[in-house]
């Protein structure tokens, strides 16, 4: 018998509703839920796939165990003995440090993800964590942090309602968007221009955003911040700075102009290969437009200065009057964020709280560079114990860090290792203990972290469209069974997490002078939270006290779960609205311009002006079919031109004597790989792509599709040496390479380009 359910697509960040055909227990369908209050039926190609991604039979159906050497089916009550008594050993014998922790990006997709790695950290009482976001997005939160007080307050593009939009190293017709949560993002960019709007692009690639321009600015990779800052000088020099009504909450603008003294276009022009009427022009188009947002992404991040160009993105937008204004880059307020504070000052945001063992990097937001977790794990040091034990959850490190294959070694020599994953990937067949979660329609849905950053205002929250299949456990299960199994107390109740996490927040909301419940007993407040389990009633409490919520009774009309379950397709909480100075938590209660980390970093960007680097560059691509690695394993979401090809210009190849179609090979420092040439004009010279997630040609995996093409790993090519100091992000993009045909001898290079 054929129904419908809905579902939030888990499967990028642009969390579009969906409507699922369901017939005899599978997803055989799913299109845009028209009636979604944010996507309103918007749905690209990885949603359509829901079904395939759904009912993939390379998920893993029951946990696995590492007996004699081999992994081997178990039960779940043997796979969490076992990892009780992989895990406790090592914390007892060597620390909570010696037990790493690495978090992928799908944790942010799922509703366990967002709820139960937090409580094992803290748990756990380790300072090995190592997260995905330090191969993609950690310098926005490092300079947020510097410049807000506060590392997840992410200013996001009013994209309804802005006359300019600058774009730099941002792709979103391929991401849908990304630290921006815009379902539709084409579209949105579609109605900026036929409201008369200006798009504008900075990207060393013509993408499918960049042709939707009206000027696309073809930047030499790797100096991002160097043109931002000299459009910033360009504001002071030529007096374009207005502050506009958030000047009261604004410090350090006169030390600002100071430090950027050296960033004149003349300086920049030459090693951003951008000539100084244009960075001119750039500045006062964005200057004199009615509202205008600066919005930068992942090719700004992944850079030698992605912090200070994360900076000069919100710089930019604060200079031009537009931080915080409808039209220009506001503040979004989630239903589930806490309740809002009254304004004033914080206790800031600190770096370099601890440092990794081997190198020496500073932690960023609580995290260690991901680039280094191999180092941490088969370099001793006199600074404590390296890492003996490791969880990863969804993650798949082996292919998104930096060299692969020095981490795939030290993975092998763990004393331990579990892994929380649907399959054995590159990274998880390392693992002891495997736990598949269950496929998405199996499990609840409501975006935590994505909310934070959205376009607009709104709450949804969807249950599983299909019950769980005999043999499997719910991801919340899953994740609540492994902090108590790595914390001294498995065999417990797993519903005693959820219970000891609201019992906790009750306990402090209930003394918060600010809280809608202060005074009142925490007990009582608990016993009026509603849901079927553990992790809805957390929803239910983190409803109530947030900043739409009812307060538990004190404002009737208020959110509350019950409320969000009666409206299915979500409801509009309106759109972004002015909220300086309450999201501020600098020690001075202001946005600080030039925070000191920031201004100690400036010298080393002062250097790269003179900077003009030689020979072949390398940056990595999206495809609007691909996310995470484990996408390549389904077949509707690969084939066509979502295919692993290095892109590179007709001239560079023409020198180097590179045939459209036939293999090359790449070489950096990290080693080397082989990939076929893809001959575009739509990378500019001096510059090659290759996408990232894939090299899926490990053994041991149980992926075969993914297997059958296993392309190249770009993250082979790098070595982990290269990071951005501020944040510890890896440096993916505007790396050197080397280029030459598979025939050809290694010694021959790119002499031609040179």
């Amino acid at each position: 018998m054929s129904r419908t359910a809905l579902r939030i697509c888990p499967l990028c960040e642009a969390t579009c509703g969906l409507t699922l055909t369901v017939d005899d227990g599978r997803v055989t369908g799913a299109r845009g839920d028209r009636g979604d209050v944010f996507s309103k039926g918007f749905i690209c190609p990885k949603g359509a796939a829901f079904g395939a991604v759904d009912s993939d039979p390379d998920r893993l159906r029951t946990p696995l165990v590492r007996v004699d050497g081999e992994l081997r089916e178990a039960t779940w009550e043997e796979a969490f003995d076992a990892v009780a008594a992989g895990i406790r050993p090592v914390v007892e014998r060597h620390g909570p440090h010696a037990v790493g922790i690495v978090l992928g990006n799908p944790n942010v997709h799922t509703m366990a993800g967002g709820l139960y790695p937090p409580v094992l950290i803290a748990g756990l009482g380790t300072r090995s964590l190592f997260t995905a976001s330090t191969v993609d997005q950690m310098p926005k939160h490092v300079s947020s942090g510097l410049l807000f007080g506060d590392a997840n307050a992410i200013a996001v593009p009013d994209l309804d309602r802005t006359d300019h939009l600058l774009l730099i190293g941002a792709n979103p017709l391929e991401s849908n968007g990304s630290l921006c949560t815009a379902p539709d993002f084409p579209g949105r960019l579609k109605a900026l221009k036929a409201r008369g709007g200006t798009l504008t692009v900075i990207d060393p690639r013509r993408t499918r955003t960049a042709r939707l321009a009206d000027r696309h600015i073809a930047i030499r990779p790797g100096t991002d911040a160097l043109l931002l800052a000299a459009m910033a000088y360009t504001l002071f020099d030529e007096g374009l700075v207005d502050l506009g009504e958030r000047a009261p909450h604004i410090q350090g603008l006169e030390e600002l102009a100071a430090a950027l003294d050296d960033f004149t276009p003349e300086a920049a022009a030459g090693a951003c290969d951008v000539d100084a009427a244009g960075i001119r022009a750039l500045a006062r188009e964005l200057a004199a437009a009615p509202t205008a947002a600066v919005y930068g992404r992942i090719g700004s991040c992944t850079v030698p200065h992605g912090t200070l160009a994360s900076w000069l993105v919100d710089v930019l937008n604060v200079l031009t009057g537009n931080l915080d204004r409808p039209g220009g880059a506001l503040f979004p307020q989630a239903a589930t964020d806490r309740t809002p504070r009254p304004a004033g000052p914080g206790s800031g945001f600190a770096l370099g709280r601890w440092h990794s063992r081997v190198r020496r990097h500073p932690e960023a937001k609580g995290e260690l560079p991901l680039s280094a977790l191999a180092e941490e794990i088969d370099t001793a040091t006199d600074e404590g114990e390296p890492v003996r034990a490791l969880i990863a959850v969804a993650a798949n490190p082996v292919l998104s860090a930096p060299d692969g294959d020095r981490l795939d070694k030290a993975l092998g020599s763990l004393d331990f290792m579990v892994s929380v994953d649907p399959y054995l990937n590159e990274t998880s067949r390392h693992a002891h203990v495997v736990l598949p979660p269950p496929p998405p329609a199996q499990s609840p849905h409501h975006d935590f972290a994505f909310n934070t950053l959205a376009v607009r205002n709104q709450v949804r929250y969807t249950r599983p469209a299909l019950p769980l299949e005999a043999g499997r456990m719910a991801e919340t299960e899953i994740l609540a069974r492994l902090v108590l199994a790595v914390t001294g107390m498995h065999g417990a109740d797993p519903a005693a997490v959820d219970a000891t996490v609201i019992d906790r927040t009750l306990g402090r909301a209930t003394r918060d002078p600010h809280s809608p419940v202060h005074g009142r007993d925490p007990q009582d407040l608990a016993s009026l939270l509603t849901g079927d389990n553990g992790p809805e009633r957390r929803l239910d409490m983190m409803l109530r006290l947030g900043p739409y919520g009812d307060g538990f009774g004190a404002d009737p009309d208020g959110l509350t779960l019950d409320r969000l379950l009666a409206h299915p397709h979500g409801i509009d909480l309106g759109p972004l609205r002015p909220r300086l100075p309450q999201p501020l938590k600098t020690r001075s209660g202001k946005v600080e311009l030039l925070p000191e980390p920031i201004a100690a970093d400036l010298p080393r960007l002062r250097a790269a002006l003179d900077e003009r680097p030689g020979g072949l560059v390398l940056v990595g691509r999206r495809h609007l079919r691909s996310n995470n690695s484990w996408m390549h394993n389904v077949p509707a979401l690969t084939g066509g031109s979502n295919r692993c090809t290095l892109h590179m210009h007709p001239e560079d190849a023409e020198a180097l004597g590179v045939r459209d179609g036939e293999p090359v090979r790449i070489k950096g420092a990290g080693g080397e790989v082989t990939a076929p040439a893809e001959v575009t004009d739509g990378v500019r010279r001096g510059v090659v792509s290759l996408p990232h997630g894939w090299g899926h040609d490990r053994p041991g995996t149980r992926m075969r599709h993914a297997a059958a093409e296993p392309g190249a790993n770009v993250n082979q090519l790098l070595d982990g040496s290269l990071l951005d100091p501020l944040s510890g992000n890896a440096v993916l993009n505007g790396v050197p390479v080397d280029v030459a045909p598979l025939t050809a001898p290694v010694t021959e290079k790119h002499e031609a380009l040179t």
